[in-house]
């Protein structure tokens, strides 16, 4: 969701850095780095949080100036929803986490990056007044905005948590649902994450998140373009090693719930690449995706299981 104008000033912080030539990927593990990047996205999502929807739905994840062709790139339609509210609806997002999180009444639902509220109070909808949803988000523009939304809705079993991702506000054990959409992306340390959502969720809880990953090899243009690299797929990963990645954090039944291209406007290409390699680009089958992903947390009884014939 951080476009084109906070890709630049990241790309060119990781150019300052990368004197050496090391691969820009290794560098983002780097703390110092880690942290100036969270810092610029911080100050971005402050600027997105005073822009109205159509503002962002105009440019390329939020902050404009990525292509002459008006659309967003990476946003479904949430209007549909049960419990959509526009208000709360920046026209950010790459899926609809919420679509496919399996929520009962009465679940607590913990929605990460929770920005406005959008996915918060679609969740909210579906778990009912017995339930509670908890959103996450590091900015505070964001959560301002998102307390208004719920304030002036009168809901009361929804709260809004200022706090880092990888260092999340709750308790172990809390909830029996996490939602995130289009987040991970931007968080450097992934592992990390994906370790805390293991932390908080119960036992034989799940997850559905919706993130932006690589699938193949992009054009070396692209990829050293800093635009492409840290605009709208900042810190993107392959997509067989975000799903390994979820797999050696203990989770189980993972499934791609949804997976759908995201598909760069020939304005942008035209920018790195010559009209012939545009045309192979295309009828590669490499490119960006954007995915929604499912994992559930073992059980009680799973993790206490050490035998060979009941774990695996």
């Amino acid at each position: 969701m951080i476009a084109i104008k906070v890709a630049t000033k990241v790309a060119n912080l990781f150019f300052a850095h990368n004197h050496r030539n090391i691969p820009i990927i290794l560098l983002i593990n780097n703390m110092e780095t880690q942290e100036q990047v969270k810092e610029l996205v911080k100050q971005k999502y402050s600027e997105i949080a005073l822009q109205d929807k159509e503002t962002n739905a105009s440019s390329c994840c939020g902050a404009g100036g990525c292509s002459t062709e008006v659309y967003n790139i990476m946003a479904d339609d949430y209007t549909q929803l049960e419990g959509y509210n526009p208000d709360a609806d920046l026209g950010l997002g790459c899926g609809l986490p919420t679509q496919f999180a399996k929520i009962k009444k009465g679940d607590v639902v913990i929605d990460l990056g929770s920005g406005a509220g959008n996915d918060a109070f679609i969740a909210r909808h579906e778990t009912g007044e017995t339930g509670k949803v908890i959103g996450i988000d590091f900015t505070p523009a964001m959560i301002e905005k998102a307390r208004h939304n719920a304030e002036v809705r009168g809901f009361n079993n929804v709260e809004f948590r200022q706090g880092d991702i990888e260092k999340m506000p709750v308790t172990a054990n809390t909830a029996d649902i996490i939602v995130s959409n289009c987040v991970l992306n931007l968080v450097p340390n992934k592992d990390g994450v994906i370790k805390e959502i293991y932390r908080v969720l119960k036992p034989g809880g799940h997850f559905s998140i919706s993130d932006i990953v690589l699938e193949g090899q992009l054009p070396k243009q692209i990829r050293e373009a800093a635009e492409m690299y840290a605009g709208c797929v900042a810190g993107a990963i392959q997509k067989q090693v975000y799903l390994e990645l979820i797999e050696a954090n203990g989770f189980k039944n993972i499934t791609v719930q949804k997976d759908k291209a995201i598909i760069i406007p020939d304005d942008i290409l035209s920018q790195y690449l010559s009209a012939e390699q545009i045309a192979a680009f295309k009828q590669s089958g490499t490119g960006i995706r954007s995915i929604t992903v499912y994992a559930e947390k073992q059980t009680k009884e799973e993790k206490a299981c050490c035998g060979t014939d009941c774990c695996n």
